[in-house]
């Protein structure tokens, strides 16, 4: 695709025979000598191959698939199914990164909607080496259901204001400087049983965002910070999902991260009456890789709001077990990584670290009391009991 296809029409259906994904970054970091050996050297399926030349400054003209349309009624039920969108390569961004292919950057986006829309839907698709997966702005009961979106610079992002729309089924993972699932003014947004993998700067990041869901999800990062709620986020219900932070076990991206250290947490919040409720953890860690040395990792981080409500949290922290020295491949290194339990020994943590702007909020049964950092006298606090040894 030398040319942008430009969508200003309702009722229009774009569908392919597969959604064709296959891993680019782990062939764009192998040997010249292994590389003789694939079986499939592209991604492929029904496969669209984004060839723009994106303009400076103008995000979306790098776009595969541009969706706009003025005035009303709102431009409703375009449908995306099916087929793969392939960025071909990321670029020389001027950070020295000695393999341009690992930079997540090349100006390109898979689908982007400028307008205000209804009844979007992206179904089935695969979105591989792109800087932008899917933006869509202003959007109103939007459907992004069952799609590969992986070794993207940001997978979704859902910008501008929008409401009533769900992120659900997804397999999805962005890049260290790039935005997993990123949602800005937005009311009524389900995101539920996706299965989010490194190594995204965030897993979800929440931007005045209100009365939205995040259950069932299973998320997997290599750095904290995996879910943000920024600028008053408020009456969000996290749920029954679990979160596991490891460390970047794979030698070509091991010296890249999103630059924030463990005390910032896995979940960071500012905002009220929130629900953080009965979600696994797993902080899986060796201690000379936290940062700063020494710290015990925050794991949920109150920093301001009232009227939160955190309970029940099961928080598991440990060391990783020694990774093989000869692993195969990518896809064989982070497996062991993630099998290996037996040889894992307890670390210290903070459960729960709230912060003096926040006030008025709850914390039951979510660490011990040397476990949750909170000011009694402002917050209502229940501890876990310890046992008596």
């Amino acid at each position: 695709m030398k040319s942008q296809v430009i969508i200003d029409i309702s009722y229009l259906k774009i569908m392919g025979t597969g959604h064709g994904f296959t891993s680019s970054s782990i062939r764009f970091n192998l040997s010249e000598e292994d590389g003789k050996n694939l079986h499939e050297v592209w991604p492929g399926g029904s496969r669209i191959l984004v060839d723009l030349i994106p303009g400076e400054g103008d995000e979306a003209s790098g776009a595969a698939f541009y969706v706009k349309r003025d005035g009303n009624p709102r431009i409703s039920s375009v449908e995306f199914e099916n087929f793969c969108i392939d960025g071909l390569h990321f670029c020389e961004d001027g950070s020295g990164n000695p393999n341009p292919e690992n930079t997540y950057t090349n100006g390109k986006t898979g689908i982007y909607v400028d307008t205000a829309n209804d009844s979007f839907r992206i179904n089935g698709m695969g979105l591989v080496y792109l800087e932008h997966g899917v933006t869509v702005y202003h959007a109103d009961a939007l459907s992004i259901h069952d799609n590969f979106i992986a070794e993207c610079g940001s997978c979704i992002e859902l910008r501008g204001w929008g409401q009533a729309s769900k992120v659900t089924d997804n397999l999805l993972g962005a890049g260290y400087k790039g935005y997993t699932i990123f949602a800005q003014n937005f009311g009524g947004l389900l995101i539920a049983s996706n299965n989010v993998f490194p190594r995204g700067m965030s897993s979800v990041h929440f931007d005045g965002v209100a009365r939205s869901s995040i259950t069932g999800n299973r998320f997997h990062s290599f750095y904290p910070g995996m879910l943000v709620f920024e600028r008053n986020c408020s009456e969000n219900l996290i749920s029954s999902n679990h979160f596991y932070r490891s460390c970047e076990p794979w030698a070509p991206l091991k010296n890249y991260g999103n630059g924030l250290d463990d005390q910032f947490g896995l979940i960071f919040i500012r905002g009220n009456d929130n629900s953080v409720i009965a979600n696994h953890f797993s902080e899986i860690v060796d201690i000379e890789n936290l940062r700063p040395t020494g710290v015990r990792p925050v794991i949920i981080h109150l920093v301001s709001g009232h009227g939160n409500y955190i309970a029940v949290n099961h928080i598991v922290a440990g060391t990783e077990a020694a990774q093989p020295e000869n692993a195969e491949s990518c896809f064989s290194t982070q497996v062991e990584a993630m099998l290996s339990t037996e040889r894992s020994e307890t670390i210290a943590f903070v459960a729960v670290q709230v912060e003096g702007e926040a006030v008025n909020n709850t914390i039951l049964d979510s660490g011990t009391d040397a476990q949750v950092m909170v000011d009694k006298k402002t917050n209502i606090f229940r501890a876990l009991p310890e046992p008596e040894m």
